[in-house]
């Protein structure tokens, strides 16, 4: 039993110096035994391996590049039966990690931190907001996934479901990918969202680029709802 937390980490030890406190005292409270693993880039940037060693973490190089090989690293490593993830930039708050364990232990398979639920939040630009919503609810509708959200990493799953689909995307497109292939494997997943505010990073500049995330999603949409529509 217990959850494995995991952050994929981007020249992120500024923040992790200021989220691990608080992701330990969350994970405390739960009652829960628990691992926190923080995925590094394949080479090192910063000190985020000081910043694990002080923290009593995980430290682990991503074994393949982009967001998707840094994620397929923390399911391969992750050791407990809960699988939380979320972002090392201190846009998702460990505050919200007691609700989203909650719900989860209630009967879900998957409970996503979600901005666009009733009491949610975000605090992206006008236009972020207008691109995010319109590709999760194009996702949405073309692969029947069930939730309003479906394009933010803050999530909790079960990591023998984790590690039974392979994943093949390098970019954030990895994160309906994985909803859309876990569905595939149980056409009853419960998937479940609690409401967050998703705040700006702490430090640092963002890593995320418009255009390529435009084109890397509609491209792996079509490729999606081809394996959809196959029989």
């Amino acid at each position: 039993m217990g959850i494995s937390a995991c952050l994929l980490a981007y020249q992120e030890a500024e923040n992790l110096r200021a989220l691990l406190p608080q992701i330990h005292a969350a994970l405390q409270n739960t009652g829960e035994e628990y691992e926190i693993i923080v995925i590094d880039t394949q080479e090192p940037l910063d000190d985020t391996a000081d910043v694990c060693r002080e923290q009593n973490v995980r430290y682990i190089n991503q074994e393949q590049p982009h967001f998707g090989g840094a994620f397929r690293t923390a399911i391969r490593h992750a050791s407990r039966d809960m699988f939380l993830i979320m972002d090392a930039d201190g846009s998702h708050k460990p505050e919200y990690i007691a609700a989203i364990y909650n719900k989860f232990v209630q009967g879900a398979d998957v409970v996503i931190g979600s901005r666009y639920v009733k009491g949610g939040k975000t605090q992206d630009s006008a236009l972020s907001i207008v691109m995010s919503k319109l590709l999760n609810c194009a996702y949405r509708w073309c692969l029947g996934l069930k939730a309003k959200d479906i394009s933010t990493n803050f999530r909790m799953y079960h990591t023998e479901q984790l590690k039974s689909v392979e994943l093949q995307n390098d970019h954030y497109d990895v994160l309906q990918e994985v909803l859309f292939l876990l569905k595939r494997n149980n056409p009853g997943l419960v998937i479940r969202e609690t409401p967050i505010t998703f705040d700006k990073r702490l430090f640092g500049e963002s890593k995320r680029r418009l255009l390529p995330f435009v084109v890397s999603y509609m491209r792996t949409l079509v490729r999606l709802l081809g394996m959809r529509l196959r029989p």
